[in-house]
């Protein structure tokens, strides 16, 4: 199998949002780091990402392979601008509440469902830390726009 070919892109995706979200659970509950609303919001676009590429890899019929994968590129493009807000209105704030993230986490009950993956525990400005010199939402975007990438790849392949 080629790194390139559909499989394998779509599988490397599915990992690669699989292992954001246990990066985001480790800084949390190793190194401290409280989510926002953003941040779970964050999580959870890139679950729907892993499910998305998970079942277009599993699932061999090219014409549902493609709708997943035009699904995922969707997702992508929701985690971008998520991050992008997170980055340039939500950190700048000094609450989260009532906003459109946590909105949404609410509406869906995923703070009851799976409080160890969706709990919000800070406001946005709170929750603004960096990795190695980047702000965290930046990380997040710069892997959307990988996940992007690859799920587009797929898209515009014939078939793989």
């Amino acid at each position: 199998m080629r790194l390139t070919s559909s499989s394998a892109l779509l599988g490397l995706s599915c990992l690669a949002s699989l292992a954001a979200v246990g990066a985001a659970l480790v800084s949390q509950y190793a190194f401290g780091m409280s989510p926002c609303p953003w941040c779970i919001l964050q999580r959870l676009i890139f679950l729907v990402i892993a499910l998305l590429a998970g079942l277009a890899w599993a699932i061999r019929a090219p014409g549902v392979r493609r709708l997943l994968a035009g699904l995922a590129v969707l997702a992508a493009g929701c985690g971008i601008a998520a991050a992008v807000y997170q980055h340039t209105v939500a950190a700048q704030s000094f609450s989260c509440n009532l906003t459109l993230a946590d909105k949404i986490i609410g509406a869906l009950h995923l703070e009851q469902a799976l409080p160890f993956v969706f709990r919000i525990k800070a406001s946005c400005a709170d929750a603004a830390v960096s990795l190695l010199g980047l702000p965290y939402e930046y990380w997040s975007l710069g892997l959307y726009a990988l996940l992007l990438l690859a799920t587009l790849m797929v898209l515009r392949k014939p078939r793989g």
